[in-house]
């Protein structure tokens, strides 16, 4: 080394010492490397975790806080419940005084269920059951299958109440109605029973009758009945209401599509049916009609609802028109001076079907009215009679 004043001096180093001095900036250069990679890199990741660490401090403190506030409603919700118990089981209590309490004893343990649940969220252990959870089930349970006892009881008495008011009004329902269908049978077996006799030569039986009407409808009487029946067993006073409505349901059909009445007003019958003096040969002969005296003109009328099959002169009888009632009932009008329907038609009781007159063989205007049973004439006199 030359100095100043021109004096030159010399030094060596040891291996060793390079060696340290290599080493010690090598060292420097990775201690700033790493401060670096430290300070670009782990730094936000160590403040993020710092972040993380506060949060779960914060939750963790929540948590706490909640489980105080839980645990604090659990201790007030107990005392209450207590209260009530002792309230409850007081022999001074009405039934709907002891129902509220229960009602609010129920409540409080639903309470008390939701608070168990609350709380067994917020503890780490999942699997941790608070003691008062076995408890509390088996009380919830029990209390709630008393109220619904209780319920049920109430609902049982209203029921049997109920069914014995409607046990009540049915028997007055049933009652009335078989009064009313009885004195109904009565009034319409007084028009039947006037041809009861004429139905027996026909063969024909009341209950027979009963049911071809009830079967039988027609455009004026559009109704078919359908007879009550039961699939099980049922107390024998429906069963006898069902049979006396079917009987009622039946007679009122009859006395409708029946050919019943007179089909002249204010009628007089000049030859009655069976064997007469036949006017024309003066011998014996059947009549096999009711003759009405009237005028030419007189206005003859339908005496059942039915349909025109026949109109027109037939041999004998003139111009005549023939009506089918149904049930094999039919009636027919001859001698007539004019016909006032057309085959076809449908008439109802009262509806005039012609006039009067003396067409056919005849000795003077007056009426000749048949009454068919399936074809074959018979005595119409008590069909005519009312």
């Amino acid at each position: 080394m030359d100095t100043p004043r021109g004096n030159v001096y010399s030094f060596s180093q040891s291996s060793f010492w390079r060696f340290t001095r290599f080493f010690g900036k090598i060292g420097l250069i990775v201690w700033a490397s790493w401060s670096t990679y430290v300070f670009i890199y782990h730094r936000p990741m160590l403040q993020k975790r710092t972040m993380q660490l506060q949060q779960e401090r914060e939750y963790h403190d929540r948590q706490i806080i909640d489980l105080q506030a839980y645990l604090g409603k659990f201790n007030d919700l107990t005392r209450e419940l207590n209260v009530i118990d002792d309230k409850i089981n007081s022999k001074k209590l009405n039934t709907t005084e002891r129902e509220k309490l229960t009602s609010s004893r129920v409540k409080i343990w639903g309470e008390l269920d939701f608070l168990k649940t609350r709380i067994a969220e917020l503890l780490a252990d999942r699997d941790y059951a608070p003691e008062y959870e076995k408890i509390a089930d088996i009380s919830v349970a029990y209390d709630i299958i008393r109220a619904e006892n209780e319920t049920f009881k109430q609902q049982n008495s209203q029921m049997i109440e109920t069914m014995s008011m409607i046990t009540e009004a049915d028997n007055e329902i049933v009652s009335a109605v078989s009064t009313l269908t009885n004195d109904n049978i009565k009034e319409l077996r007084k028009t039947m029973n006037k041809i009861n006799s004429t139905l027996a030569s026909l063969k024909l039986q009341e209950q027979t009758l009963i049911q071809n009407a009830n079967k039988y409808s027609n455009p004026i009487i559009n109704n078919v009945f359908t007879p009550i029946t039961f699939k099980t067993d049922v107390d024998p006073k429906y069963k006898k209401l069902a049979n006396n409505i079917e009987v009622w349901a039946g007679l009122s059909k009859l006395v409708q599509v029946l050919p019943l009445g007179a089909p002249v007003k204010n009628a007089h019958v000049t030859s009655g049916y069976g064997i007469r003096q036949d006017p024309f040969t003066q011998k014996p002969k059947q009549h096999k009609g009711i003759d009405f005296a009237g005028k030419i003109g007189t206005e003859l009328s339908a005496v059942a609802p039915g349909r025109v099959v026949s109109v027109g002169e037939r041999s004998g009888y003139g111009l005549t028109v023939e009506i089918d009632h149904g049930l094999g009932f039919s009636t027919l009008y001859a001698h007539m001076s004019k016909v006032l329907v057309s085959r076809g038609d449908w008439v109802r009781p009262g509806t005039v079907v012609g006039l009067g007159g003396s067409s056919g063989r005849s000795t003077g205007a007056h009426l000749h009215y048949e009454i068919k049973y399936k074809g074959n004439q018979f005595n119409p006199a008590k069909f005519v009679k009312e």
